[in-house]
């Protein structure tokens, strides 16, 4: 046994333990809270508002957090603080049941939920390049435990009702709090200090992000996050608009469920093809997929096609997601990893505070037609990409 427990305990099983806790909130989250508020008599464009806040506390804190993490003596001790900080966060939800209330309590919550992902992300991809194992199929399990909240827990709305959902949302995130203190130390130990290394000859320079913003760095970047907001969307609204649509509660799950099914399969897969594919070429991919995806849902088509629409969330997440995180490991070091990590997440942020607002006044006076607006942040996406190609090609070229 203890041979066995010696095995299974590595840095890449201990990070995997938690990637698979950092979406879970967010699927609890995407199959009951437009509900919730929704019975507690707030509209859809107030839904809007309430989703977009917390956007724009990340918009703020991204790259803060980032820096504070880089300059950290390992990305654990961030991401214990975050952890239990996004614990804390959501109990007051027990006590809130007006706009205003819910509004401040939930631009906490969803803020200090949404610092987890770039720290963890940017350190894993760190330590599996050094230790020469597969990213993928770490992070894959973040998807698998967004099925496990979206298709498994969100059974629970058929038998409990949204009323479940602010008790559902802490247990996850008190669990997710729990598990990261077994994270592994990402960072390499300190090299020991020589007269040779301490002497100016052998000093270094320090590589700044800013020296990396340039425009064709941007470019992909500003692509994903067009993308992304519509990904936000459909957290924040999809199960809202389906059961307005008529569309039977027991769909609402696995529908959402689906769509992270898709992702893992493909972050499963990637080792085997990921390498012959460029990053850049990975998020024009997800951003044509993005276009063919929220067209077809803006004409509010049967749940046979939601489903086949739904697992394109694999090309227009997924591979777009791979696409930044392995255009940022490519073109910056490991001094700001989690500091570039968080100004992509920034722009995500912003993208995602814009279509939140403008999706939430377009569904109330067009339903699912409000879906063209990701129709054309797509076409921009796309844009972006070929731009950023023919300022830069890539590294390989």
């Amino acid at each position: 046994m203890t041979s066995l427990l010696s095995r299974l305990d590595t840095p890449e099983l201990r990070a995997t333990l938690y990637q698979f806790t950092v979406y879970i909130p967010g699927g609890v989250a995407s199959v009951f809270f437009g509900i919730w508020l929704s019975d507690h008599g707030i509209p859809a464009d107030q839904i809007g508002l309430i989703n977009a806040l917390p956007t724009l506390c990340l918009l703020l804190l991204n790259i803060i957090v980032g820096r504070i993490a880089d300059k950290a003596d390992d990305w654990r001790t961030a991401l214990i603080v975050i952890s239990i900080v996004s614990a804390l966060a959501p109990l007051p939800l027990y006590f809130v049941s007006e706009f205003w209330g819910i509004l401040t309590i939930w631009a906490l919550t969803a803020a200090s939920n949404g610092l987890v992902a770039p720290v963890i992300d940017a350190a894993t991809v760190r330590m599996t390049r050094r230790n020469g194992t597969d990213f993928g199929a770490i992070r894959a399990w973040a998807t698998v435990g967004y099925v496990f909240a979206a298709g498994g827990l969100g059974l629970f709305l058929n038998l409990l009702g949204s009323e479940i959902f602010v008790t559902l949302y802490v247990a996850m995130v008190v669990a997710r709090a729990a598990l990261a203190f077994l994270l592994p130390r990402f960072r390499t130990p300190a090299p020991q200090v020589t007269l040779a290394s301490a002497s100016p000859e052998a000093a270094q320079p320090v590589s700044r992000l800013k020296d990396s913003l340039k425009l064709w760095f941007i470019l992909p970047l500003l692509s994903f996050a067009l993308v992304n907001s519509s990904n936000s969307v459909i957290g924040s609204f999809a199960a809202l608009l389906w059961h307005e649509n008529g569309i039977p509660g027991y769909f609402l799950g696995p529908l959402l469920g689906v769509a992270a099914v898709g992702e893992a399969i493909l972050m499963f897969a990637w080792r085997r093809f990921g390498g012959k594919v460029t990053a850049r070429n990975m998020i024009l991919v997800g951003a044509i997929a993005g276009l063919v995806r929220f067209t077809i849902m803006a004409f509010n088509p049967p749940v046979e096609v939601l489903f086949f629409t739904q697992l394109l969330h694999a090309f227009s997440f997924g591979m777009g997601y791979f696409g930044v995180v392995h255009f940022i490991a490519n073109w910056t070091n490991e001094a700001n990893a989690a500091e570039a990590q968080g100004f992509a997440n920034m722009l995500g942020m912003g993208a995602s505070m814009v279509a939140l607002i403008l999706f939430g006044i377009l569904v109330e006076h067009f339903g699912s037609y409000a879906f063209f607006y990701s129709t054309i942040t797509s076409a921009l996406a796309i844009l972006c990409v070929l731009w950023s190609l023919k300022l830069r090609p890539p590294k390989a070229a």
